[in-house]
């Protein structure tokens, strides 16, 4: 079999250190075993799905510490099928928009089932309200950070983002976009800088990674990592307040952050060729 190139796709900078050291080597190891069963991506995310609901079943008992770290344990089992999904799209050349929409699907799938376990569980108004507050506020953060993560990626490389992503009509992805582009306009001033001067790349990415490490708090392994550890101690609405408030604050100030090292970037840009003769 062919050797398989290793996924770039990702900028170490920017990674916690889960991603660094567990979730990405293991779903590195598991691509050459998905081509040569002829497993596809779309398969993966599948998969996938049904290990996330087998870890909202053992959350649902979360009063038992042995099956809540049971549930830990098969979330990041499913953490790894989420990022292995992508890889084997990427290492056969069959990346599509639907299979990106089917991967945001299936992700937000796994943390729903979790959440209507553990409602379930509780068993009141206030927990059911909570649930769905933290799964609205959810969807909001996690769709921010991708739009995030991939604008970076892309710049780094010195892509100004203009040519467009080929997209489909499903309205599940139009509804993605709308939420993950809507800080676009906000992030254009940077990017016509960088369509004029590609070397701005080196500088913007040395200065934007420690705002895109620290957005890393919105990731869906801390958001796993939180759940559990609000179950052992005995209060998963613990999780759901974690979310509505302390990372939306992560969220509004990390992307505030990055604004303005956009900003900066772009304004020596602007400052240089105003000096030039």
């Amino acid at each position: 079999m062919a050797s398989i190139a290793r996924d770039t796709s990702r900028d170490r900078r920017i990674e916690d250190v889960t991603n660094l050291y567990l979730i990405h080597p293991a779903a590195r190891a598991l691509v050459p075993v998905a081509i040569r069963l002829g497993i596809s991506a779309n398969a993966v995310s599948c998969i996938g799905l049904a290990i996330g609901a087998g870890a909202a079943w053992c959350f649902y008992h979360w009063q038992s510490p042995l099956l809540a770290t049971i549930g830990f344990a098969l979330a990041i089992v499913w953490l790894i099928a989420d990022g292995l999904d992508g890889m084997v799209a990427r290492a056969t050349g069959t990346a599509s928009p639907l299979g990106r929409v089917m991967d945001g699907i299936c992700d937000h799938g796994v943390f729903a089932l979790i959440y209507v376990a553990l409602a379930l569980s509780i068993g009141t108004v206030e927990g059911w309200l909570l649930a769905v507050g933290a799964g609205v506020a959810h969807a909001v953060q996690s769709s921010l950070y991708e739009a995030e993560r991939a604008r970076f990626h892309r710049r780094v490389k010195g892509d100004s983002g203009e040519a467009k992503p080929v997209r489909t009509r499903n309205p599940l992805e139009r509804l993605y976009d709308f939420v993950a582009g809507s800080l676009d306009r906000a992030a254009a001033r940077f990017d016509r800088a960088l369509r004029q001067r590609p070397a701005l790349a080196v500088a913007y990415g040395r200065r934007a990674a420690p705002a895109m490490k620290a957005m890393a708090l919105l990731s869906a392994n801390m958001r796993v990592l939180a759940i559990w550890l609000a179950c052992l101690a005995g209060d998963p609405q613990l999780f759901w307040w974690w979310e509505i408030l302390p990372l939306t604050i992560i969220a509004a100030s990390t992307i505030l952050w990055h604004r303005r090292v956009e900003a900066m970037t772009a304004g020596l840009h602007i400052a240089e060729n105003q000096l030039r003769p």
